[in-house]
C-alpha cells in the first residue's frame, strides 16, 4: 500500500472526522484522480519534442501518456484541428499517492524560488490546480539529457464540496500553502 494512502486512512481521515465535525467516513473528504496534463504547442513541427515528451512524462508518472489533439484550427499558431498538440495522463488510486507522495516531499522543494501554493488556485469546487515551470524537479529525469524545458500542469480532484475541506485535505497531505508557517 502506497505511504501517503496508508497515512490517510490511519491519521488523517480520524483527523478530519474530529476536527472538520463529519459524523460519517463518507463524508469525509478523499483525493479522486490526478491529472497531469503538458501542453506542447512546439510539437506541431517538432514530432520527436513529442515522443521525448512522452516518455520523460511517463517516467514522471508512472504511466503512459494519452495524446492530446487540437479541437479547433488556429491559424496565427498555424495549428489545424487534429494536430497532436499535448500529453496528459490522469493517476487514480496507488499511483495517484505515489505521484502525489514524490510531487510534496521531493519536487515541490527542488522549485526554484517556491514560497508556497497559491490559494486562488481552488476551483470553489474543492479541486486545486497547480503549474510546474520545469519538469527537471522530478528524480525520474535525468538534468544532464533534457533537451526541452517542459512545463506541466497538475489539477487534483478530490470529493470535497467546498474550497474550505480541499484546503484542509491537501494541508494534511503536506501541501504548503502561502502564508503557511
Amino acid at each position: 500500500m502506497a505511504r501517503l494512502k496508508n497515512q490517510y486512512e490511519n491519521i488523517i481521515r480520524p483527523e478530519l472526522m474530529k476536527e472538520r465535525g463529519y459524523r460519517n467516513l463518507h463524508q469525509v473528504p478523499t483525493l479522486k484522480k490526478v491529472v497531469v496534463n503538458m501542453g506542447l504547442g512546439k510539437a506541431v513541427h517538432d514530432r520527436k519534442l513529442l515522443d521525448s515528451a512522452s516518455l520523460e512524462l511517463a517516467a514522471i508518472t508512472g504511466q503512459k501518456p494519452v495524446v492530446t489533439r487540437a479541437q479547433q484550427s488556429i491559424a496565427g499558431f498555424k495549428v489545424r484541428e487534429g494536430m497532436e498538440i499535448g500529453l496528459k495522463v490522469t493517476l487514480r488510486r496507488a499511483r495517484m499517492y505515489e505521484f502525489i507522495d514524490r510531487l510534496v516531499v521531493i519536487a515541490m522543494p527542488r522549485m526554484k524560488d517556491f514560497r508556497g501554493l497559491s490559494l486562488k488556485s481552488f476551483d470553489r469546487r474543492g479541486n486545486f490546480s497547480m503549474g510546474i515551470k520545469e519538469h527537471y524537479i522530478f528524480p525520474e529525469i535525468d538534468y544532464d539529457r533534457v533537451d526541452h524545458l517542459l512545463g506541466m500542469d497538475v489539477t487534483i480532484v478530490t470529493t470535497a464540496h467546498t474550497d474550505e475541506d480541499a484546503q484542509f485535505l491537501l494541508r494534511k497531505f503536506g501541501f504548503p500553502f502561502l502564508g503557511d508557517a
